[in-house]
């Protein structure tokens, strides 16, 4: 790449699956289904949440917000991917792709710290229910979730800003399907030293620090629920696992693409890690946690029968 000699970008070209063009119809396909189930199950569970009253709970009203959180995350990047896959011009204006880098990480990061909320959530549940109607109401709740928006807004303003200061010249070909981090880093022409001392400082709590939190959470709840008996240890794991299920899968996903060494960073790993936590999990979301559960079920037949009645 030519820095000294180049142009400031005005335009980056997004690459996306480009390595195989011949299967970009099939990709366009599989990806506008996956959008299409994630845009169905997020808003059937906004829906069913808001007009039931019998899922009026905390509980819920964080599986709502999720949803939203959700709809969001997918909506960010999957559209303008399918749009590129049918258009020869796969090209986003500078700024318009800082935009999508912000949003993303907005999102991103929200989902992170509500489904943290979530396992505090089923632990007051599972180890103190005594309490859990005082410690866990509607009040609360709202508070925790806005907080979770405010955390993550400021933490997607710093990131933003920090790329914002880089020099971007000559070659504008992102190896990537969005505007994220490290192909937007392996682009910048100016020094890196400060950018990534942040990334590791501020980035690493934000990101693990919820982590952490869920798996003492979840330590604490494993050690309750052995003294319940079979059938309570059942329910219990029945819920608890398909929460941790979708966080190890986040997870995974999100180390390898942001915590490894950028001078190891490939763009075939980039991409699946990608898709993995940025399409796969906002889309089996309502599907794992919610539409298996059996207040959700009785909430759709109600709602679906209501309609057929009228």
């Amino acid at each position: 790449m030519d820095c000294e000699n180049g142009t400031d970008i005005v335009e980056f070209v997004l690459l996306g699956f480009s390595s195989q063009p011949e299967k970009q119809l099939l990709f366009f396909f599989l990806f506008l289904l996956m959008y299409g189930a994630g845009l169905l199950g997020n808003i059937m569970m906004l829906v069913l949440i808001t007009v039931d009253a019998r899922l009026q709970t905390p509980m819920y009203f964080l599986l709502r917000s999720l949803s939203v959180v959700d709809v969001g995350f997918i909506t960010v990047t999957v559209p303008q991917m399918l749009a590129h896959m049918l258009s020869s011009s796969k090209t986003i204006p500078f700024y318009s792709c800082m935009a999508q880098f912000f949003f993303f990480y907005l999102f991103g990061i929200t989902e992170l710290l509500i489904v943290s909320v979530m396992a505090l959530d089923r632990y007051i549940a599972i180890c103190n229910p005594l309490h859990y109607a005082a410690v866990m109401n509607q009040k609360v709740c709202g508070h925790l979730v806005a907080g979770c928006w405010i955390v993550s807004t400021l933490h997607s303003m710093l990131h933003v800003g920090l790329l914002l200061r880089l020099s971007y010249r000559g070659d504008n070909h992102l190896s990537h399907f969005f505007c994220d981090h490290q192909p937007l880093l392996q682009l910048a022409c100016s020094d890196l030293s400060f950018t990534k001392v942040i990334i590791y400082v501020e980035g690493v709590p934000i990101m693990f620090g919820p982590f952490v939190f869920i798996i003492i959470t979840y330590v604490r709840i494993v050690a309750a629920v052995s003294k319940f008996s079979s059938s309570g240890r059942h329910k219990a794991f029945s819920t608890c696992g398909s929460h941790l299920t979708m966080v190890a899968l986040y997870y995974v996903s999100v180390i390898g693409v942001y915590f490894l060494p950028t001078s190891n960073y490939s763009s075939e790993r980039g991409t699946v890690f990608a898709v993995m936590y940025s399409v796969i999990t906002p889309v089996s979301n309502p599907y794992i946690y919610s539409l298996r559960n059996k207040d959700v079920k009785g909430a759709l037949k109600h709602l679906l029968g209501k309609r057929v009645f009228s």
